[in-house]
């Protein structure tokens, strides 16, 4: 076991010998300048679009770090424990243990990846105007993210919090889903909160107005005289 393994994997249906093939080149080797990759990278992080997008034709790279990691090629699996932490385009993940399956074959990838204890996700729901993502923070005992549909399933006690609203399940047994688009969907006794922000009584720029109510006067009155 090696103390914050960190494991990468660059799916999208590249085989090891184009990943071997991609790791052994250099910017040295090239001969080309070192600041035409940055260009490159620049201009790709500009059509990447907004989070959660993926571009079909290019890897995804999902980055895995964790205090004790454990490989079985046979099974095309990993288990991680310790402090793990998962950042991937789609979705960002932490948890006290997680299990991943690779997809057998040419095109090797993530197929499943399962989160246990203390579980925390983060999906953000792109806005399809242009403006900032909505997000989507998941807390729960258990998540299982599923490649082939891009859901993150919620179990034990889930909630789900956006902005100032807050999902809530009321059973162990209820069951949430946060799809790709950061759409939410819930299977179970839950309790919706949403909260709103208390509104200013006096808008900025205005004065109070003055009370039509007459106001008692400060003279003394004097006694009527006998």
């Amino acid at each position: 076991m090696k103390k914050l393994a960190a494991l990468v994997l660059l799916i999208s249906g590249f085989t090891a010998t184009q990943l071997c093939a991609q790791a052994g080149h250099s910017p040295a080797e090239s001969g080309k300048p070192a600041n035409k990759p940055e260009k490159t990278a620049a201009k790709k992080e500009e059509k990447s679009g907004p989070a959660n997008s993926v571009n079909p034709n290019e890897p995804t790279t999902t980055e895995i770090y964790s205090d004790e990691a454990f490989f079985d090629s046979n099974k095309s699996m990993g288990i991680f424990s310790g402090r793990v932490k998962v950042t991937d385009p789609r979705f960002n993940l932490q948890s006290d243990k997680l299990t991943i399956y690779i997809t057998k074959g040419e095109n090797q990838g993530l197929e499943r990846a399962i989160a246990e204890g203390n579980v925390a996700v983060v999906r953000d729901r792109p806005d399809p105007n242009g403006g900032p993502p909505t997000r989507a923070v998941g807390r729960s005992d258990t998540a299982i993210y599923t490649a082939a549909t891009g859901d993150v399933e919620l179990t034990g006690t889930p909630r789900v919090q956006q902005g100032l609203n807050t999902h809530l399940a009321t059973s162990h047994d209820t069951v949430m889903i946060i799809n790709q688009k950061g759409e939410l969907t819930t299977h179970g006794p839950s309790r919706t909160e949403i909260r709103q922000p208390p509104k200013d009584e006096t808008k900025a720029g205005t004065t109070p107005q003055p009370s039509s109510k007459p106001q008692p006067s400060s003279k003394p009155q004097s006694s009527p005289k006998p």
